[in-house]
Order: structure tokens, then sequence, then C-alpha cells
């Protein structure tokens, strides 16, 4: 028995496509669960900074390791990890990150901007409230206590695209 639902397959398709607009296009098109899958795996997605952290974590917990058991010598790779995690301190970039970023993981602010631009698309900040409808919502209300006329919203389905489009634009600022 396969452990691939039409979800997970429709979700490895999505992510084949070129742009981050589009993955999060295809997601939105195939619905909830596609968005619930993809959320999921956005959670547990390693980083450039992620791998970075590790790999330095790695160098002193062996450096320190290898000094103990064989030689004093071994201190050279903890002395890289903490000029690596300076470097970090500092610059708030490194060098191991960008090296990972060109060998194909991603940037948490990448991984943060499809899951938020999901998130959108699914629904999940439709109840907050802002200024502008709560401005909305009195003006609404003071007309019809007014007689005035009450047009309903026409409701009709967004695009998948231009959804993908606008919730990628709002992540960015």
């Amino acid at each position: 028995m396969s452990n691939f639902t039409p979800t997970t397959v429709k979700n490895k398709e999505c992510l084949k496509l070129d742009t981050l607009q589009q993955r999060v296009a295809c997601l939105a098109d195939a619905g909830p669960d596609a968005i619930d899958d993809r959320l999921n795996e956005l959670d547990r997605e390693w980083t450039a900074g992620r791998v970075t952290k590790a790999v330095i974590g790695v160098l002193i917990v062996l450096g320190f390791g290898l000094t103990a058991l064989l030689n004093p010598w071994w201190l050279i790779l903890p002395a890289f990890g903490g000029v690596f995690l300076l470097q970090y301190l500092f610059t708030r970039s490194s060098w191991l990150g960008k090296m990972f970023h060109e060998m194909g993981y991603r940037t948490g602010f990448e991984v943060d901007q499809e899951k938020m631009a999901l998130k959108v698309i699914r629904g999940d900040f439709r109840q907050l409230p802002t200024l502008l409808d709560i401005e909305n919502q009195e003006d609404i209300s003071r007309l019809e206590g007014e007689g005035g006329i009450v047009v309903e919203p026409e409701v009709s389905k967004v695009a998948p695209l231009e959804a993908a489009k606008v919730a990628l634009e709002a992540t960015m600022n």
C-alpha cells in the first residue's frame, strides 16, 4: 500500500514549480489539506541558519572530545567554531550560512515568508480586526441605522495565483 495521499502527490507537484508565488498558488488551489501538509513540512525544514548552528556545535563538541582523547592540537576545531560564532554575532550573517544557502538550504526568512503566505491564504488572520475594518463597520452600522442602502458585498473566489501574489507581497513588509 502506498503512503502517498492525493494531497501529498499534489504537494510534490506544487514544489516542482519555479517561483514561490506559483508554489503557493498551486497549494491554494489544492485546498486546505495541502496547505496544512505543507505547513507541517515547513515546520520540520532545516534552514541554512539551523544547519550552520548544528555544524558549529559539532565542531566545538568534536574538537573538545578529540582534544581530551588524542591531542591538544584538536583545539583548533572549537577555535574555528568560536570564530564562526563571533563572526555571526557581529555581522548577523555567516560564511557558513552563505555556503549552506548556496548549497540549497533556504534562509529562515524564506521559510517564514512561505508559512505566512500559506496561513494568510488558509484564512488564519481573517478574524483579526484592523483599524479599517472597525471604521467600516461603524460606517455601515450608522448607514443602516439611518435607513440607507445596504449593499451585500460580492463574494467571488479569488484566483489562486492572485491570492498568492497578494499574500507574498504582504509578507514582504
